[in-house]
C-alpha cells in the first residue's frame, strides 16, 4: 500500500503523523511510504531521517495527497485540505466530528473513508489512541494553569503550591478520566489543593486509592460544581463522551462568582469544549478573559511538546496503521471491533452516530457497511 504522511497546517502543530521508527516498520513490511518534505521538522526529525528508514519524500502536498492511498495524520484536516480528500482513499486521524460540521461535510463530499483515532475503543471502553494524547495534555494542562496564575499573565498572583505559612491554590479538576487524572496528579506534584469531580463514583473510588487519599475527590452535582469552582483558583475541564460533543458543566453564571485571576483550562476544547464560555484559541493567542478569569482553550495542547507527543502517538497508532495497510480497512475493520469503533465516513456515509446526532445528519449503520 502507498501510505502518506503529510506536513501538519494546523496552528503551531508540529507534531509528525509517524516517527522515522515507524516508516521503518511500514517499509520493511512491503509498503511505500512517502512523506512531505518538512514535515518532520518541528519533532526533530529531518528528511533524511526518514529516507534512512525507507521513505521517499515529495515537495509537494498535492503529489502527496493524490498518490497515497492510506495518509496518516495526527490533526483532522484544514479548509485548505479538503479538496485533496478523495473517494477510495482511507484517513486515520483525530477527526473530533461532533464539533466540526464543516469538516463532516467535506469528508462526505470528498467519499473519503476516515477512521478517527479518538474514537477507536476496546471493549473494556479504553481508548488506545487517544490515551497518549490525554496524557500529554493532562499533564500540560497543570503546567499552563500554574504559569497563567502569574500576576504578568494577567493570573491572580497565586503560586501554584504556595510556601509554608501560605495557601495553597485551590484546583478543581472537572472529569476523572485519563486527561483529569494527569492534571490532578501533575498539579498535587506542585503541592496544590486538588479536587477531582466525577459522576462515577467507582472512578473517584480508584483515583483516590491509587494516589493514597492525596486527591480530593467529590460526586459531582450541579450544586457541588458551583460552589467548587466559586473556591477555586484553577479549574481544569476534561469531560470526555467518545465522539459526542462535551457537554457544557461550567457554565458563565459560575465563573462570574470566581476570584479575579482564577484560571481556566478547558482540555476538551476539541469536542467543543465544557465550559459554556469555551472557544478554541491557539498556541500564538491561548487565553482570554471572561469575568476577570482567564481561559486557555488551545485545540491541540500536545502539539506544543511534538517530540515527546510524536513518539508516542506512533507508539499507540502503529499496530493498527500496519493492520489497515496489511489487510486493507474493510478487512482490519471487519476483524477489529475496536478499530471499527474509530469508521466516521465511507463513500458520502455518515458512520458514527455522536457525529450524526451533533449535526442532525443521516445516520448509516456500520455495520451494514462492514458487513
Amino acid at each position: 500500500m502507498i501510505i502518506g504522511v503529510p506536513r501538519e497546517m494546523k496552528n503551531s502543530e508540529n507534531r509528525v503523523g509517524l516517527t522515522a521508527a515507524g516508516v521503518h516498520e511500514l517499509s520493511g513490511a512491503g509498503h511505500q511510504v512517502l512523506v512531505e518534505a518538512g514535515a518532520g521538522a518541528g519533532a526533530q526529525i529531518t528528511d533524511e531521517d526518514f529516507r534512512a528508514a525507507g521513505a521517499a519524500v515529495v515537495d509537494s502536498a498535492d503529489e502527496l495527497w493524490e498518490r497515497a492511498e492510506l495518509v496518516v495524520k495526527v490533526k483532522e484536516p484544514l479548509p485548505e485540505e479538503y479538496g485533496r480528500m478523495r473517494h477510495g482513499q482511507v484517513l486515520m486521524t483525530y477527526l473530533h466530528l461532533a464539533a466540526d460540521r464543516d469538516l463532516a461535510e467535506a469528508l462526505l463530499a470528498s467519499g473519503v473513508t476516515s477512521i478517527a483515532y479518538e474514537t477507536v475503543q476496546r471493549p473494556d471502553r479504553s481508548l488506545p489512541l487517544l490515551a497518549p494524547m490525554s496524557t500529554i495534555a493532562g499533564r500540560l494542562a497543570a503546567q499552563v494553569a500554574a504559569y497563567h496564575l502569574m500576576s504578568p499573565l494577567g493570573g491572580s498572583g497565586v503560586l501554584m503550591g504556595g510556601v509554608p505559612g501560605t495557601d495553597e491554590a485551590k484546583v478543581l479538576v472537572v472529569g476523572g478520566g485519563v486527561v483529569g487524572e494527569q492534571a490532578a496528579m501533575m498539579a498535587r506534584g506542585l503541592h496544590a489543593d486538588v479536587t477531582v469531580m466525577d459522576v462515577d463514583v467507582s472512578r473517584l473510588a480508584q483515583i483516590s486509592t491509587m494516589h493514597h487519599g492525596e486527591l480530593f475527590t467529590r460526586y459531582s452535582t450541579s450544586l457541588d460544581l458551583a460552589e467548587q469552582v466559586a473556591q477555586a483558583d484553577v479549574v481544569i475541564g476534561s469531560v470526555l463522551i467518545p465522539g459526542r460533543r462535551a457537554p457544557k458543566l461550567v457554565t458563565d453564571e459560575m465563573v462570574a462568582t470566581m476570584k479575579p485571576g482564577s484560571v481556566l483550562v478547558d482540555v476538551a476544547i476539541d469536542q467543543g469544549g465544557c465550559f459554556e464560555n469555551s472557544r478554541p484559541t491557539t498556541h500564538q493567542d491561548p487565553t482570554f478573559t471572561v469575568h476577570d478569569s482567564i481561559y486557555y482553550c488551545v485545540a491541540n495542547m500536545p502539539g506544543s511538546v511534538p517530540v515527546t507527543a510524536t513518539k508516542a502517538l506512533t507508539n499507540a497508532t502503529l499496530p493498527y496503521v500496519m493492520k489497515v495497510a496489511g489487510s486493507g480497512w474493510h478487512e482490519a475493520l471487519r476483524t477489529d471491533p475496536a478499530l471499527a469503533q474509530g469508521l466516521h465516513t465511507h463513500d458520502g456515509q455518515l458512520l458514527h452516530a455522536g457525529s450524526a446526532e451533533a449535526h442532525g445528519l443521516e445516520l448509516t449503520s456500520a455495520e451494514r457497511v462492514l458487513g
